[in-house]
């Protein structure tokens, strides 16, 4: 009698073989999910000039990090930086503050001390406060007041402080006889600022957890006073672009 010959069944995939193909299969559907969330939260186009509501609209959406990022504005200015006179420097009082906490140093006569610590100061002092930053070279502030009496004693650490953008100054208004108000409206949301050494000015306007109206008010209320403070000896076109940004955000060019 003829035997028949069984069919052999195919063996199973080895578990070795079936976990290979199970990790590439996850290890495709995990790249295709890390390209999707690299998608920006919003479009915009990087060459177009946005309405101050619309670019603070998308510096908001395009906010990629956890915590509450600052926004800061960008001004591009024609001024020769090589002449001292178009240097551009001033104070101006946001009203809604930056949402920063700033450390002042007010640097007085004993008489003002008592007001400047009521004020807020961070520090204040006379020559024992010049020369602890002398000796140490630490500045743990982010802005310097001083009394017009007190400017001749500063020299000695004018190069620490200078270096730093830390200089106290008549026009930005932290060279006062009343060092206790400019502490108060510093504390309020006064900023000082000045042009870099490439002609650009960076200011923060507030919060991403900021209303877009208030950002919005402060970013008028800036734009005006960096327009009075063009310098007369500057020729050309002097706001030359306007950009603002979250923190490790992308740069919204604003229409002015």
């Amino acid at each position: 009698m003829t035997e028949k010959k069984s069919k052999k069944t195919p063996a199973p995939a080895s578990t070795d073989a079936k976990a290979k193909t199970d990790k590439k299969a996850t290890a495709g559907q995990t790249k295709k999910i890390s390209v999707e969330t690299k998608k920006p939260a919003a479009d915009y186009d990087q060459s177009k000039a946005y309405p101050i509501a619309e670019a603070i609209e998308l510096t908001k959406k395009l906010s990629k990090v956890k915590f509450d990022a600052s926004i800061e504005v960008h001004f591009r200015l024609g001024i020769d930086i090589k002449k001292g006179e178009q240097q551009v420097r001033l104070a101006v009082p946001l009203p809604h503050g930056t949402g920063k906490t700033v450390k002042i140093a007010a640097f007085v006569t004993p008489a003002k001390e008592k007001e400047v610590r009521e004020a807020g100061a961070d520090y204040l002092g006379g020559e024992d406060l010049i020369a602890e930053i002398k000796k140490s070279e630490k500045t743990d502030f982010q802005v310097a007041v001083a009394e017009p009496a007190m400017m001749k004693n500063l020299s000695s650490i004018a190069k620490i402080l200078g270096t730093r953008g830390l200089m106290p100054s008549p026009k930005n208004e932290t060279v006062t006889p009343d060092p206790a108000k400019a502490v108060r409206e510093l504390k309020k949301g006064k900023v000082s600022l000045k042009n870099d050494d490439t002609g650009n000015v960076h200011v923060a306007i507030g919060k991403i957890s900021f209303e877009s109206e208030k950002l919005i008010q402060n970013f008028g209320v800036l734009l005006e006073a960096i327009r009075k403070a063009k310098p007369p000896t500057a020729k050309g076109v002097y706001l030359k672009n306007v950009t603002v940004c979250s923190t490790m955000g992308p740069g919204i060019k604003i229409a002015i």
